[in-house]
């Protein structure tokens, strides 16, 4: 966290001025990708280039290959570990492969403070397909939960960028279900994942994640949304959702901006 502070925003950005510039504005008069203007923060012909619909796993939302089963695939689309060994999740969501030009823009998100690009992330994420309907199933009891950060990371990194991306889906979709930010609790400070190997991530998070326990009530019977940015090997997603499960959490649904491709 200490080099993640020292560098500066643009070290997590392409040496491309309008690349750059376009991700510092949060909304931008030229696309971030290619430059053309007038347009929103990328233009709908990037958009159309690099966040095509792909079939996803149910369960986790990892890319699947074409479907060679001639129609008959019986029950949701799984991909072998999840078909295996099913996550503590009902359904998840994924917008985009975190991939270029994806991978670049999040980092900027959030490692550079770029708020405004939460609303973008969230309007792209709710072209999957499916997803509208989910959120609109939601009731007033209901929750939009973000992953949490440690109140360490929180306080260098100035704002939960996960927390950010849940508001924006419940501001755009008018959902019932209520946003929150504190019933799902970080309780203990983890290394970066990120930092970590695949097989080293799940014991980082173990015990990382937990209800309040003032409010444990308010979730039994209930569903959640849980909501992050990018889910790399799903460590994290499904440490928390496990503590929501535990908690009486009766459907939990991940949805993530992006997700990274399998190892």
């Amino acid at each position: 966290m200490v080099f993640t502070r020292l560098l500066a925003p643009s070290a997590f950005l392409p040496r491309w001025g309008g690349f750059a510039r376009g991700i510092k504005a949060g909304i931008a008069s030229q696309c971030a990708v290619c430059r053309s203007w007038p347009a929103r923060q990328v233009c709908e012909p990037c958009v159309a280039r690099f966040a095509q619909a792909k079939a996803r796993c149910t369960r986790c939302a990892l890319a699947l290959p074409a479907d060679l089963s001639m129609g008959l695939r019986a029950g949701p689309p799984l991909c072998g570990a999840c078909a295996v060994e099913p996550p503590p999740l009902d359904r998840a969501f994924a917008g985009v492969d975190y991939a270029y030009p994806w991978s670049t823009l999040v980092a900027g998100y959030k490692f550079g403070e770029r708020h405004g690009w939460a609303g973008f992330f969230a309007g792209l994420l709710l072209q999957s397909p499916g997803l509208v309907r989910v959120l609109g199933e939601l009731g007033p009891e209901d929750w939009l939960l973000p992953i949490p950060l440690s109140t360490e990371r929180l306080r260098a990194r100035g704002f939960n960028q996960a927390w950010e991306l849940c508001a924006a889906l419940a501001q755009q979709t008018r959902t019932a279900a209520r946003p929150d930010a504190q019933l799902l609790l970080r309780v203990r400070h983890t290394r970066p994942q990120s930092q970590l190997k695949r097989e080293a991530r799940l014991a980082n998070v173990k015990g990382a994640f937990q209800v309040d326990p003032l409010r444990a009530a308010q979730l039994r019977g209930r569903r959640v949304l849980l909501v992050d940015d990018v889910m790399t090997s799903g460590a994290s997603m499904y440490t928390a959702a496990q503590a929501l499960r535990d908690a009486g959490a009766t459907h939990i649904t991940a949805v993530v901006f992006a997700r990274t491709a399998p190892a």
